[in-house]
């Protein structure tokens, strides 16, 4: 008896619709990828309950024929690839001729079609990959297809699909990346009958980026251009004044396609290097245009991925771009006929007294202000210093707890002005100033939170602050969450939201800065997560406290040393990063052939 034999079809294109269909966003990626490849000026999308119950997508581009329609259901059947060359030339969108019947096997599919050769449309029918019906309808030129009751008839994807906002979000986020590159359609973007967002048709691409990335970055966004016979680049960047806590302002766009590259992405975020410390990110939006038989999209069914011939190439020039362009942006201009400032001259002397400030750090206490936590400092942020020594240090844990270690530390300097140095009886101490802040606000505001009512105080100034789709989602429905901890914010009105009072622990902190890292660590760690408040209050501690790079006196430094003795967990910081190293006596000297 043979074990081998071949698949039915509907099983084999529900099989292909797992690789094609991921989540509701998946659809609505495939039929808008093909409603553009069909040339539409319009395209309507209309979602229902995040997806699971409707998902329809309606363009004017040039239809189909009665024949066509009905091609087009069939397995790879495509308008888009006839030979091998083509395949490696890909020029569409799509191509692969598995999107519309993998939808269709796993939903209640219609599709309505009409060319302008027709006198009347087609409608098609399809109830799990199995053709209902096939009827003449009267329609403007173009195609509408509505995917009804998704995953309906394979409970074991269903269950997977999350929550509708959740779904919705990922739909949000799906539409505004196709919108930003594709600035001469117009995108009418509606949720239960409810608008979300409208893009009209613009000839300044400029304005979809910003759009996308937000308009408060109108002034910090840079354009670049790189032209060559093997690339073209064009781009937006921010400026290294304007910094995210995560990578997903990063939009990488391949011949108008959408795609995730790792290798492109470490080039943009190598570009700043020395302008960027590490965990900060800019916002950017990065279109290439590459000879079509020089990159291959064809790597994974969802087509978000693609390999280049030249991926060194690649990377330089999207680097070197990304350089020159901060490079010209930090140059000052001055006016025409006026010299320079003073303080150029000044800054070649070599000998200059620093300034002296006069408000040390207080100790740990329950009413305790952030703002009295630091000295009017100028901070200049750059790359964390990497510890370089050979030997792994020998770290003695019970030592660290025993009579005030921390207190008892002998502080002999600060390395790069990021790295507290010390001694101890029996060795040396090296504390990263970032992290051990950190640990200490994260359990202060901690202690606050549980054990008092956070202190509030009101702007005198109200700031709002423009939110994506998705992130204003998920700060509506988590608002209890943001009161909590002292932040008062209210709808403004579609994306905006109004600031009216921070908690006074943070009133020395940007509070657009500050809610919109809230909000992207939200949607990084999941808004469904048990540890929500803990992530916050982390993010809270991250911006408050000092950062590498800032020089610190003697009295800050000891200061802190003795909040350390006062944390519960003073080892590593609220992300886990370790806050010191102890080489003991032993391991110097063995270090120098003692």
């Amino acid at each position: 008896m043979s074990h081998i034999r071949i698949l039915p079809e509907i099983l084999s294109n529900k099989i292909a619709a797992g690789e094609v269909v991921e989540r509701p966003s998946s659809v609505v990626k495939e039929l808008i990828e093909n409603a553009i490849d069909a040339k539409s000026t319009r395209i309507l999308i209309d979602v229902e309950q995040g997806g699971a119950s409707l998902i329809q997508v309606s363009d004017n581009g040039m239809g189909m024929n009665r024949d066509d329609a009905l091609l087009s259901i069939e397995r790879y059947a495509t308008s888009k690839v006839y030979n091998e060359t083509d395949l490696f030339c890909i020029r569409t969108l799509g191509f692969r001729g598995e999107a519309l019947p993998s939808i269709a096997s796993v939903s209640q599919f219609v599709l309505s079609t009409k060319d302008t050769d027709s006198q009347v449309g087609t409608e098609l029918i399809i109830h799990g990959g199995k053709l209902r019906d096939v009827r003449d309808i009267g329609i403007p030129v173009g195609t509408m297809v509505s995917v009804k009751n998704l995953f309906y008839n394979t409970p074991v994807r269903k269950k997977f699909m999350k929550t509708a906002l959740t779904e919705m979000g990922h739909i949000a986020d799906m539409i505004t990346r196709i919108a930003m590159v594709w600035h001469g359609i117009q995108f009418k973007f509606s949720h239960n009958g409810k608008l979300v967002k409208m893009w009209n048709q613009t000839a300044d691409r400029r304005e979809r980026v910003l759009d996308v990335l937000g308009n408060d970055l109108d002034i910090e966004l840079l354009e670049m251009n790189f032209q060559s016979d093997r690339l073209s680049l064009q781009g937006w960047i921010s400026s290294p004044n304007v910094k995210r806590t995560t990578a997903q302002k990063i939009y990488v766009y391949v011949n108008g396609r959408s795609v995730r590259d790792m290798r492109i992405r470490y080039a943009l975020i190598d570009g700043y290097k020395g302008k960027l410390v590490k965990g900060e990110y800019p916002s950017a939006a990065l279109l290439l245009q590459i000879p079509y038989d020089q990159v291959d999209v064809n790597v994974h069914p969802s087509k978000n991925e693609v390999r280049f011939v030249d991926e060194k190439y690649i990377y330089h020039c999207v680097k070197t771009s990304v350089e020159k362009v901060l490079m010209s942006s930090d140059k000052p201009t001055w006016p025409k006929g006026e010299n320079k400032p003073v303080q150029a001259e000044i800054q070649s002397k070599p000998f200059i007294s620093p300034p002296v400030y006069h408000q040390p750090i207080p100790k740990i206490a329950e009413n305790i202000k952030l703002n009295d936590i630091h000295s009017k400092l100028p901070i200049q942020n750059t790359h964390d210093q990497q510890d370089k020594f050979q030997d792994k240090p020998h770290v003695v844990q019970s030592e660290m707890w025993d009579n005030h270690f921390f207190e008892g530390l002998e502080i002999i300097g600060q390395l790069h002005h990021s790295y507290m140095v010390c001694g101890s009886k029996n060795g040396m101490v090296l504390i990263d100033q970032h992290a051990a802040h950190e640990r200490v606000l994260f359990e202060q505001i901690q202690k606050i939170f549980h054990h008092s009512t956070i202190a509030v105080q009101p702007l005198i100034f109200p700031e709002t602050i423009d939110l994506t789709y998705e992130e204003s989602c998920i700060l509506e429905v988590n608002l209890n969450y943001f009161k909590q901890l002292g932040l008062e914010i209210e709808p403004f009105g579609g994306r905006t939201f109004v600031i009216k009072a921070v908690p006074e622990i943070m009133f020395h902190v940007d509070p657009k800065s500050l809610i919109r890292s809230m909000v992207e660590r939200m949607m990084e760690t999941g808004r469904e997560s048990d540890a929500l408040l803990d992530n916050l209050i982390a993010t809270m501690a991250c911006h408050g406290a000092v950062k590498a790079n800032q020089p610190l006196r003697n009295d800050q430094l000891k200061t802190l040393l003795s909040q350390l003795d006062q944390c519960k967990q003073p080892s590593r910081c609220p992300h886990g990063r370790p806050l010191w190293i102890y080489w003991d006596i032993t391991a110097i000297e063995k270090m120098f052939k003692r």
